[in-house]
């Protein structure tokens, strides 16, 4: 992500960027020079607080997610119920559940990936797709963000389908010779 930003910055005039975390000493100097280079457009907040990471996620248009490792990933989920719509590398959970937007066949879009590989040029890739749907497309990208809140993300949902799973599993008996 601080790859991308400088061209993130020229490229989209209107762009802005928030960014939140802690960790990595290199990473956390990295997000402290993002905010100072580009003042009235970038902010870095390092450190980490839940209730804000909410709010901030909720009044956000788009979440970048380049995790290079993501196990399950909540914060897309919430982002998602949000009505703001995740750029996720297409890894462990992000690639469960964001479902790359595609013009021709919007039906289960949530989001944008990118992958393989979690590289600046793929992330460059799914920012310029997301941004020009929201300028150009507003139509398309509300249906994403419908999309995304429409989505039942709770532990019922995901029970209800492991039940339906093993049920499936009862009424189709293993083959035996």
């Amino acid at each position: 992500m601080l790859a991308v930003a400088p061209w993130l910055m020229d490229t989209f005039p209107d762009a802005q960027l928030v960014c939140l975390g802690t960790g990595d000493p290199d990473l956390e100097a990295g997000l402290r020079w993002l905010e100072a280079s580009h003042p009235d457009r970038a902010r870095a907040w390092v450190g980490f607080n839940v209730p804000f990471s909410h709010r901030l996620t909720a009044a956000a248009d788009c979440l970048l997610m380049p995790s290079r490792f993501e196990p399950c990933g909540l914060n897309q989920l919430y982002a998602m119920a949000y009505g703001t719509v995740p750029i996720a590398h297409a890894t462990g959970g992000l690639r469960d559940t964001v479902l790359c937007y595609d013009p021709a066949d919007e039906a289960g879009s949530t989001g944008w990936t990118f992958g393989p590989g979690c590289t600046a040029d793929g992330l460059k890739t799914a920012i310029t797709h997301a941004l020009t749907t929201y300028t150009d497309y507003p139509a398309a990208f509300a249906g994403l963000q419908a999309r995304g809140m429409a989505r039942d993300s709770t532990w019922g949902g995901a029970a209800a389908n492991y039940e339906q799973v093993f049920s499936w599993a009862k009424t189709d008996p293993p083959y035996a010779k």
